[in-house]
């Protein structure tokens, strides 16, 4: 009986811990409906919730996204010429990531290339993020070519737009500049950029897995919208002329520096604007700021006698003085009794009785001026000044334009309706005085000046012109007869005479003021100006001449009239619109066109030009005349000098020949100039600075004859790069 109990037992306690086979597949299947729940999760996550994130991974990883720049429109002068164009450079790029361990190897080529230290380009390639990186901005395609050659994985080139300024550094300050990425900083560029800058597109390259790219037929591509060209009032000839002549009486006064303004009176049109220094836009980063910046909206100064127009307009529109009511200029020095017992003494800078108020314009007299503005009071002269447009700004479409300086009659104190009445105590830009001499010369009103003409699209449309914008009536039109005969008057008897062209009538008027530094009038440094128009009779160009002076000639007649008269002198030879019947003068002398005496014997060219009626000056020795200025066709009044070079070469029979000049080294613009000076033609391939030239230099040729140029942006030795 204990046996078998025994038995039983051990049986019943190997029942109870033998393994359960249902129990293990229960705990497998929900283990595997766990993880199926887990992985069904996650692949719902990956697929549903996060797929756009994945794909775009999965996409960057396969796919490549190259810009097409935009390229950036041009800008014209107002006979559409071209000023500033857009040239394709190459910059070159890298992917970091991509070059990875080579870095070191790709660092040295790009050091024999660009003649940099290797660890300028192993820095830019070494612990860099990012899958781009740019390794050279804007460089000669060549460079594109021979890194193409060599096949270097990891470096990218792209094609960037770059700005070709062509007359160099002319109307700079007007025309600015662009960043290295084509975005406008100053002038015109700043101005339009919205008009200029387009918009780029892109095309989507495919990627295979050793990273190569190549297009796909199915994948986007957005063509680049180029931006639009603009066309300006500007003149490039009257330009060329403003900067020449600008430059030249800046040397011979040694003055600081200078501008010259010059609009179409009928129109407010800005047909130039030079300054001096001048600012290559193609090169800005070598220039201060005060260089940089158009003065000529951006600065005030205070015009001095130049003022006067609006003394007499005030006294002339009011009815209170007549053209021939005599005054006494007290010989010169005027005591006036101020308020408070206190006297302040006005000089001229000549001695004088009396004189009528014509006389007083004339020969700028203070003491008049200010016994005059007396009479008018502060109130109109301060409402004609402002009819003038002073004290406000033009709304010229340039950036930086101020206001100038015209105090309120509240502001005003014992001494400021006389200081003003002869061009102290307000401050004025010179675009400001070339429009309100442009209001005299039209007859009384006063128009916008603008420099943009009209914006034109690739398709050639016209997409937006500027009209001429007529402000306001300032004077009547009697009113203004009466002062241009004054300004006239200026010109033939008083202290504008350096202003005169023979067989042409000039209206102007001088102005000398001390200018102001930090609040106080700086001894020795002066503002000499000369604004006017010609002809007087049929006004078609305002012309403002503004110097800084320190030299000991420095009044508006001695320094600012004499650049006056040698900028209208060529101007009426250079423009369409100075038509003989407009520009003959009082005693019948009409512009005549220059014979061509290239290659004739010097003593026969000399009497032939003499016995026309020209001056003649002769420079170099020789026997025969090689060049001439001014050009052959030119059409000049018979006083204006013609300047002859003569050389001992002689001309070969049945063809007039010319020396080859070497170009080499010069800027596009200056080689262009050189060349047509020559009278030769030209063949352009590339820009930038001339490298190569054939026929070569020293050659005899034949006048007309093509000369092939290479230009680049810099000297570039090919050999050196293949190193």
């Amino acid at each position: 009986m204990n046996i078998a109990w025994k038995h039983r037992s051990d049986r019943g306690l190997q029942d109870r811990t033998a393994p359960n086979p249902l129990g293990r597949m229960l705990a497998v299947k929900i283990f595997l409906l766990v993880v199926f729940v887990i992985v069904t999760g996650r692949l719902v996550q990956i697929q549903v919730v996060e797929s756009a994130t994945y794909q775009e991974v999965a996409r960057r990883q396969y796919e490549d996204r190259l810009a097409l720049r935009a390229k950036r429109g041009e800008i014209y002068d107002r006979k559409e010429r071209s000023l500033v164009s857009s040239v394709m450079d190459v910059s070159i790029g890298a992917d970091p990531r991509m070059i990875g361990s080579n870095s070191a190897v790709v660092a040295r080529r790009l050091a024999r290339m660009f003649s940099k230290p290797p660890s300028y380009y192993l820095a830019k390639l070494s612990g860099n993020n990012t899958n781009f990186v740019y390794i050279e901005r804007h460089v000669d395609p060549l460079f594109g070519q021979l890194l193409e050659e060599q096949k270097i994985d990891g470096l990218i080139l792209v094609d960037e737009p770059r700005r070709v300024y062509h007359n160099d550094a002319a109307a700079g300050q007007v025309l600015g500049f662009t960043d290295i990425d084509g975005h406008g900083i100053s002038g015109v560029e700043l101005q339009v950029e919205n008009m200029l800058r387009g918009q780029d597109g892109h095309v989507v390259l495919q990627r295979d897995g050793l990273g190569r790219k190549f297009r796909a037929v199915d994948y986007p591509h957005v063509n680049a919208l180029h931006g639009n060209n603009v066309v300006l009032a500007l003149d490039r000839d009257q330009q060329a002329v403003a900067e020449e002549e600008l430059r030249k009486g800046v040397a011979t006064y040694n003055a600081e520096g200078g501008l010259v303004v010059i609009l179409e009176p009928s129109s407010g049109e800005v047909l130039a604007m030079a300054n001096y220094p001048a600012m290559d836009p193609a090169d800005p980063g070598r220039y201060s700021l005060e260089v940089i910046r158009n003065r000529a909206v951006t600065d005030m100064f205070e015009p001095g006698s130049a003022f006067k127009i609006v003394t007499a307009a005030a006294a002339l529109e009011h009815g209170i003085v007549a053209p021939e009511q005599k005054f006494y200029a007290e010989q010169g020095q005027y005591n006036v009794v101020l308020a408070g017992g206190k006297n302040r003494v006005i000089t001229d800078l000549h001695q004088y009785g009396t004189l009528t108020f014509r006389e007083a314009i004339e020969f700028s007299s203070n003491i008049v001026m200010a016994k005059v503005s007396d009479l008018i009071g502060v109130e109109r002269m301060y409402r004609t000044a402002r009819d003038f447009g002073f004290g406000t700004e033009t709304g010229v479409d340039l950036p930086g334009e101020i206001s100038g300086d015209l105090k309120r009659p509240t502001q005003w104190w014992g001494t400021t309706l006389n200081s003003i009445s002869y061009g102290y105590d307000v401050g004025v830009t010179p675009l400001q005085l070339a429009a309100a001499y442009a209001a005299i010369a039209n007859g009384g009103t006063l128009y916008k000046p603008s420099i943009v003409k009209r914006v034109v699209g690739q398709d050639k449309q016209v997409l937006a012109e500027t009209k001429p914008q007529l402000i306001r009536r300032v004077i009547s039109t009697e009113t203004a007869r009466t002062i241009t005969q004054f300004l006239v008057g200026v010109v033939e008897r008083g202290t504008g005479k350096a202003a005169r062209v023979e067989g042409m009538t000039i209206a102007g008027k001088t102005g000398t003021a001390r200018k102001v530094v930090g609040g106080k009038y700086v001894q020795g440094s002066y503002t000499a100006t000369f604004a006017g128009f010609f002809p007087a009779e049929n006004p078609k160009a305002v012309c403002v001449v503004m110097i800084d002076t320190r030299s000991s000639a420095y009044t508006g007649g001695l320094v600012a009239a004499p650049i006056f008269r040698n900028i209208a002198r060529k101007i009426i030879g250079l423009s369409e619109q100075f038509s003989e019947e407009a520009i003959a003068g009082e005693k019948g002398a009409h512009p005549l066109s220059v014979p061509d005496v290239v290659n004739l014997q010097a003593g026969v060219a000399t009497s032939f030009l003499e016995e026309t009626g020209f001056n003649v000056q002769v420079s170099g020795k020789g026997e025969f005349v090689s060049d001439q200025d001014p050009r052959p066709g030119t059409r000049i009044f018979p006083d204006v000098m013609i300047h002859l070079k003569v050389t001992d070469l002689r001309p070969k029979a049945g063809i007039q020949q010319v020396v080859l000049p070497d170009i080499r080294n010069l800027p596009l613009r200056r080689a262009m100039n050189r060349l047509r000076t020559s009278r030769l033609e030209m063949i352009v391939e590339g820009s930038g600075r001339v490298v190569a030239q054939r026929p070569a230099p020293g050659e005899h040729v034949g006048v007309g004859t093509p000369v092939h140029v290479v230009c680049r942006p810099g000297k570039v030795d090919r050999t050196s790069l293949k190193q």
